[in-house]
């Protein structure tokens, strides 16, 4: 069978046209390269939380407090 030029395959997640075995999931060696500089620029980054906004969060007992056993 052959493939017409409408049926879909992996894109390249940075220009979109159709992704290249050769450099898969890229399009071409310019967008491979394009998103490797990305990476030591900090373009890319996780995001996260201070650790004084996850302690801001942290659940606090309801009720009363310690009891006294006398």
């Amino acid at each position: 069978m052959a493939r017409d030029s409408t049926q879909r395959g992996p894109k390249c997640p940075l220009c979109g046209k159709p992704a290249a075995a050769e450099f898969r999931p890229f399009c071409s060696a310019r967008c491979k390269q394009v998103d490797l500089n990305r990476w030591p620029s900090e373009s890319y980054r996780v995001p996260a939380r201070s650790v004084d906004e996850e302690e801001d969060e942290v659940p606090r007992p309801s009720g009363p407090g310690p009891q006294d056993d006398d």
